[in-house]
């Protein structure tokens, strides 16, 4: 996710000279003017960044919070999973200026969406600096109710899988019915994201799109039958998200 967030930083405008990225493990895309160190120890001393984005996961952060604490004057955007603003706050320090957002995998491709909220120490100046930065890659939305991150990443954050997950088992069902497997999957691919694409353009709701495409007892009709059966897909959507959702608030510890 750090990846697509900073693809979207510079390929809208931001100078790659400008940022400092900490990757202890995998290989970043040279681009000219990048700074990618192995730790925040490699952090040249001059630098002061604006804005300190954790794009870290939920067990790191514990270790990686004292190490970026020094930046006082900064904004702190943290990306992981499950963990409060009030834990980043403890790692950092009272006064710590923190917001919390749940991006999702399509901002890989401008196309994410991020909800975010900021603690009482964000001034005005931080929060449009952030919702900049995620706009970059997408939508944003703001709350103000803390606890309504655990939703958004069941909804938004693990969403994609969701999807991916559907296009594979239409695939395999398709295959089920005596489809080659390659045109199985080709037509799962392009069905599942043609749709998505159908339902981004469109200004009507989903059990709209739906409905139009839902003829009276006929194919669709019977397929959506065997949906709604129990446990109906909609059963199965909800206690999935409310899985994901009870993780998140986990994570926090």
């Amino acid at each position: 996710m750090g990846g697509a967030l900073l693809t979207g930083w510079i390929e809208r405008g931001a100078s790659p000279s400008d940022i400092v990225v900490v990757e202890p493990i995998g290989p970043v895309p040279p681009r000219p003017g990048l700074r990618v160190v192995k730790s925040t120890a490699d952090i040249p001393g001059e630098f002061r960044p604006e804005v300190v984005v954790l794009a870290i996961k939920p067990q790191q952060m514990e270790a990686a919070l004292p190490t970026v604490a020094g930046y006082r004057d900064a904004v702190y955007l943290s990306i992981a999973a499950g963990r409060t603003i009030a834990s980043i706050v403890g790692g950092l320090g009272v006064g710590a200026a923190v917001i919390r957002a749940m991006p999702n995998t399509p901002a890989a491709i401008g196309r994410g969406i991020s909800v975010a909220v900021a603690n009482a120490a964000v001034s005005k100046s931080q929060r449009s600096a952030c919702d900049a930065m995620l706009a970059a890659v997408g939508a944003v939305e703001w709350v103000e109710d803390e606890t309504l991150i655990d939703a958004v990443t069941a909804v938004s954050g693990s969403g994609p899988a969701y999807v991916f997950m559907l296009a594979e088992v239409m695939a395999e069902a398709g295959v089920a019915v005596g489809l080659p497997a390659s045109l199985a999957e080709r037509l799962a691919r392009a069905t599942v994201s043609g749709a998505g694409e159908l339902l981004h353009r469109s200004s009507e709701p989903a059990s709209a799109l739906r409905e139009a495409v839902t003829s009276p007892k006929g194919t669709t009709f019977a397929a959506l039958e065997v949906l709604r059966a129990q446990p109906s897909f909609a059963d199965l959507m909800r206690r999935a998200v409310a899985a994901a959702a009870a993780r998140s608030r986990e994570l926090a510890g």
